[in-house]
């Protein structure tokens, strides 16, 4: 087997994701520890010989995997996420770039690369794209409109939170998200009793109607993925089955070779045993009418 076809069978092996899985929670672990003062003060030097021997494995696997796959290394999207979190790592962090060592963390978003789940959901999320920006605008609409009606009724009553328009817009995205809505609709219908109206229309609409579209638009990419996935195993397995059928075949053929035929194309004939002779070759045992019929012979001559 050549060097790189072994190379590609050592790191698609299940032990050696599970080691760069293990190097990638330890590396995080320790860029946590790093933000802690006293922890610093006491293993910093530990700290840090553990993140750059991370670094280095990073650095090792990723010119290894370039290496065994060639030009194949760029067709795949996710190793172009990993080499890019690995080529900011490696940048310099001093100076005017020492803001660049917070962007070190990013090498633990390498587990969504190497385990195949998050994988999975990461790829849903990005085939849910064109679907959920149809609800972003949709979405956007909603808000628009009412922050102009809001600001319109309560500019007066609650000026911190309807004063102007970006004030309407941020007070109504936090309403969405459940943040304190209740205290803003009391205060406002402290003034204007009806106004529940206009707030529980907006909250219904916002967040059980179009909040619920996205999730089920990444429900509905998440089964395509899964679906896409089953008939990718499928076409795998049947691969699989051609190829053992392949074989068995070949070998069957191989067997009939090694068949005696006739020269009209048929089976040769069959070894017939010869009597006194088994068909391995062997003696038969004479048997008791033949040892009396030799008695009988042998009697008559001597009389």
């Amino acid at each position: 087997m050549p060097s790189r076809e072994r190379l590609r069978a050592l790191l698609e092996t299940d032990r050696f994701q599970q080691f760069i899985i293990a190097v990638i929670v330890i590396n995080a672990a320790t860029l946590g520890l790093e933000t802690s003062a006293a922890t610093v003060e006491r293993y910093g030097t530990a700290l840090t010989a553990v993140d750059h021997l991370a670094l280095y494995i990073f650095v090792v696997e990723l010119a290894a995997r370039l290496y065994a796959y060639g030009w194949r290394f760029f067709r795949n999207p996710w190793n172009l996420f990993d080499a890019a979190i690995v080529t900011v790592s490696l940048l310099p962090t001093a100076g005017g770039l020492s803001v660049l060592r917070a962007l070190r963390i990013l090498r633990a978003l390498r587990l969504i690369s190497v385990v195949p789940s998050l994988r999975r959901v990461v790829t849903a999320l990005l085939t849910a794209m064109p679907g959920m920006s149809s609800i972003v605008l949709l979405l956007a609409l909603v808000l628009y409109v009412t922050a102009v009606m809001g600001t319109k009724l309560y500019h007066v009553t609650a000026p911190e939170y309807f004063g102007d328009l970006p004030t309407s817009l941020f007070t109504l995205f936090q309403m969405m998200t459940g943040d304190a809505w209740s205290d803003i609709t009391r205060e406002v219908m402290a003034v204007h009793p009806s106004a529940w109206v206009f707030f529980v229309v907006f909250m219904l609409v916002c967040t059980f109607v179009v909040l619920n579209l996205f999730i089920a638009v990444v429900v509905s990419a998440m089964e395509e993925e899964h679906a896409e996935e089953s008939v990718q195993a499928t076409e795998d397995l049947g691969r699989a089955v051609l190829t053992e059928l392949a074989t068995l075949r070949a070998e069957v053929r191989e067997l009939r070779d090694r068949v005696p035929v006739t020269p009209n194309g048929g089976p040769g004939p069959a070894v017939k045993d010869t009597p006194g002779v088994v068909g391995n070759g062997a003696r038969k045992p004479a048997t008791r009418g033949a040892a009396g019929r030799r008695r009988g012979s042998a009697s008559g001559q001597r009389e």
